[in-house]
């Protein structure tokens, strides 16, 4: 009696289903936004905000005199109205000038969260259940000293992108009247984990994408070499530039094109005469890459065919 054993082709079509079962399904594409920030920005980005978020832990720790803990969670690219319509209303949003970069940055924090820090800070538990209501003005002029120290820290945090000096110039409560951008803008968004003893909730920045990807290109580009290296690096241009000059090219001095119709051409026997188009007084073209540069005339030196340059040749667009 003889074992069967199942064929090698199911086995084949079985772990190729399992492969498609796992893949990851697509995701839809925008032409109408393409994707600009690259995988190096993305990572330059993160290393920034992964420490802006141990500074804000310690703002937050220090200030509120209780456990908090910030974390990054996602760095994306978005347009100012999908950012706005992501935010909970009313909130707690800072303007603030973004220089050297042109225009506005955001430091967004959900008001419940700013009423639990404005209770601690005044000595209070930091109860569960806030108030939901513009802030007064002592309770403003708190918050604001507070924020401050956070965005201090951000300068330090993005030292090494660019020179960041924010400035607050405003407060919004309701996201829709915030006008940083333009509808269609893009932003960069930094969403973070915020911790409050035991609540959590989140905490977003949002930076213009145009004004901050000239300094993300400025931060991605290679180190400066030694002067060892740069004058290793100016030798080898200039062997290059000499045996450039040295390397050989196939020239032709050839008659003007002629152009044919098919017939014409398929109908060529040995012996058929094809009339030119080339004047007889007009000079021979000279040509590399079937790209002419100079005109010559034909002529011999000694028992060789040669020709004279009579004229160089103007580049064509």
């Amino acid at each position: 009696m003889k074992n069967s054993a199942p064929p090698a082709t199911s086995s084949a079509h079985g772990s190729r289903a399992r492969r498609r079962a796992r893949s990851v399904p697509a995701v839809a594409y925008d032409f109408r936004r393409p994707i600009q920030l690259s995988r190096e920005h993305s990572r330059i980005l993160q290393m920034g905000f992964d420490g802006f978020a141990r500074q804000a832990t310690t703002v937050f720790t220090s200030a509120l005199r209780t456990v908090c803990q910030v974390q990054l969670l996602t760095i994306d690219q978005r347009s100012y109205a999908e950012y706005v319509d992501s935010l909970d209303a009313p909130t707690y949003l800072t303007k603030f000038s973004a220089d050297p970069m042109p225009g506005h940055g955001v430091l967004e924090i959900p008001l419940p969260a700013t009423m639990a820090c404005v209770d601690h800070m005044l000595g209070g538990p930091g109860m569960d259940q806030q108030p939901v209501r513009p802030l007064t003005d002592i309770e403003s002029a708190i918050v604001k000293t507070f924020v401050e120290r956070l965005l201090g820290e951000m300068t330090y945090s993005l030292a090494a992108i660019l020179d960041l000096a924010p400035t607050v110039t405003g407060i919004e409560y309701s996201p829709q009247f915030a006008q940083v951008a333009g509808a269609a803008d893009v932003m960069v968004v930094g969403t973070f984990d915020l911790r409050i003893d035991t609540r959590t909730t989140t905490m977003t920045v949002c930076l213009p994408f145009s004004g901050l990807q000239p300094h993300l290109a400025k931060a991605a580009a290679p180190a400066p070499v030694s002067d060892r290296e740069r004058a290793q690096r100016a030798q080898a241009a200039e062997l290059l530039s000499e045996a450039f000059n040295d390397v050989p090219v196939d020239v032709a001095v050839r008659f003007r094109s002629t152009k044919l119709d098919p017939d014409a051409l398929s109908g060529v026997q040995v012996g058929d005469v094809l009339r030119l188009t080339h004047p007889a007084s007009a000079p021979l073209d000279v040509a590399v890459d079937d790209t002419p540069f100079a005109h010559a005339t034909a002529g011999s030196t000694r028992n060789r065919l040669a020709a004279l340059i009579v004229a160089a040749s103007p580049q064509e667009d």
